[in-house]
């Protein structure tokens, strides 16, 4: 079995497994988190930025950036011995959205990655995922050169839900981006709790 562990005596555990996207705008850190965090080698669909694209990829704010996503990321992680997320980054230009629609098919929710420089730019995933009722968190990544903002002002700026979760990340290390997907998972079976409670009172 690939993912059953068992102690000895014990049958093997055969875990839940869950879909997690995390989306964003262009070099906002998907693939960075996805491969901090992914147990196995993730599968990257990344091209070189070309000078045809330039007038169509917006690289203010990202000008190191020299590579972009133009299908998915794909990675995976274990939580627990009974529950392993796989997760799917989305493509963050415009131009490749039309893939969203098949990516978020049956996710239990999504991290949406913000840079404070550029918090425009997650503003569609956000709108997204609220027009589909996808449970989301925001993860904002804390760029060394970007400045810091507390929780509060960044789900104002963003105009979200008092529900929302906002959790400052490093989506480089391993531990910061595995707490943003607990938090995803957290939040996504709260969501589903309080709707369940909605339809049955």
């Amino acid at each position: 079995m690939i993912f059953g562990r068992s102690e000895r005596g014990k049958p093997p555990v055969e875990p839940v497994t869950l879909k997690i996207l995390v989306a964003g705008g262009f070099g906002v850190g998907k693939t960075t988190l996805v491969g901090a965090v992914s147990e196995i080698r993730p599968l990257r669909t990344e091209e070189v930025l070309t000078e045809a694209g330039r007038p169509i990829d917006d690289t203010d704010g990202v000008e190191g950036k020299h590579t972009t996503t133009v299908a998915m990321d794909f990675g995976r992680i274990t939580l627990r011995e009974d529950l392993v997320l796989y997760l799917f980054g989305t493509p963050g230009q415009e131009r490749f959205w039309f893939m969203w629609d098949e990516l978020s098919e049956g996710a239990l929710g999504a991290v949406v990655l913000a840079d404070t420089r550029r918090l425009e730019d997650c503003f569609a995933a956000v709108d997204y995922f609220e027009r589909r009722s996808i449970p989301f968190v925001i993860g904002v990544n804390c760029f060394e050169e970007a400045d810091r903002y507390p929780a509060e002002d960044v789900s104002k700026a963003l105009d979200l839900d008092p529900d929302v979760p906002v959790l400052l990340c490093d989506a480089r290390d391993r531990a910061s981006a595995k707490e943003v997907l607990i938090g995803v998972v957290q939040h996504a079976m709260a969501y589903a709790a309080d709707r369940g409670r909605a339809v049955t009172t």
